[in-house]
């Protein structure tokens, strides 16, 4: 009697644990899609295509140079082409544990500013990238959950949700919940889909050409976001990418922004 006792008791805990478990296992595979992809130093140059529902395009191209200093990673983006975008350039702050800092500098107005909180979920230069899609995301902003597993291009796939948990996140991300493909094997994100503020769904990302780095660390060479409801889609393609950057911390100024 004692062993059968054991048994049910033993299986009752083997149905419930997951259950127990569920959210707290999509915010750690969330963590981990993080963790595999963060870098805190680098330098590249890529090509922002912006393509409208008509098929026409515009090219725009960018040097970047991130780098950690005392536990902030400092990002600067420089515009070099076209000639109406050139010398714009943004200024990201990354904090680990509050909202990051970002500032633009716009040639044509010859003077620098802040970018704020309801600003960050904005258009991104005109793409159907955001602002905040330049920065990473505060992983304590949303509660998660797994929706169950999907293959994706050829590869097993988590499908997590994640939920703004208040109004203030969802202006801020210019989304109230996304959906991401996270591949079992590697944890590198293969597609993520954005839901407007009426929960209805307006945006879908795919990543691609994801390339190891020496540092054990993966970069996505090629990001496409489609906007459902307009037609229009954006791509980032990476040109040229070293995992290292050597700039010094006054490269990452407010002072410097506007010089080119």
């Amino acid at each position: 009697m004692k062993n059968s006792i054991n048994i049910i008791v033993l299986g009752s805990w083997l149905i419930l644990s997951p259950l127990r478990g569920h959210s707290q296992t999509a915010r750690e595979i969330s963590r981990k899609a993080t963790d595999a992809i963060e870098m805190k130093s680098m330098e590249m140059v890529s090509t922002l295509k912006i393509v409208d529902s008509k098929g026409s395009e515009r090219v725009r191209q960018t040097v970047t140079a991130t780098r950690e200093f005392n536990g902030v990673v400092k990002t600067m983006l420089r515009f070099t082409s076209p000639a109406d975008v050139q010398g714009t350039a943004i200024l990201i702050y990354d904090h680990e544990d509050k909202a990051d800092d970002m500032w633009i500098y716009l040639p044509a107005l010859r003077k620098d500013r802040r970018i704020v909180s309801s600003e960050k979920g904005k258009s991104f230069m005109g793409s159907e990238f955001t602002n905040a899609d330049m920065s990473k995301p505060n992983i304590d902003d949303f509660e998660y959950k797994i929706l169950g597993t999907e293959s994706f291009n050829g590869k097993d796939c988590w499908k997590i949700e994640a939920v703004c948990k208040d109004a203030v996140i969802e202006d801020a991300n210019g989304f109230s919940k996304k959906i991401s493909w996270i591949e079992k094997n590697t944890f590198l994100v293969q597609k993520m889909e954005f839901y407007d503020i009426d929960g209805e769904l307006e945006k879908v990302q795919i990543l691609s050409d994801y390339r190891k780095q020496p540092d054990g660390k993966y970069f996505a060479y090629h990001m496409e976001k489609k906007n459902i409801q307009t037609g229009r889609k954006s791509m980032i393609i990476i040109d040229k990418f070293q995992g290292n950057s050597t700039m010094p911390e006054s490269s990452f100024s407010v002072a410097v922004l506007s010089k080119s």
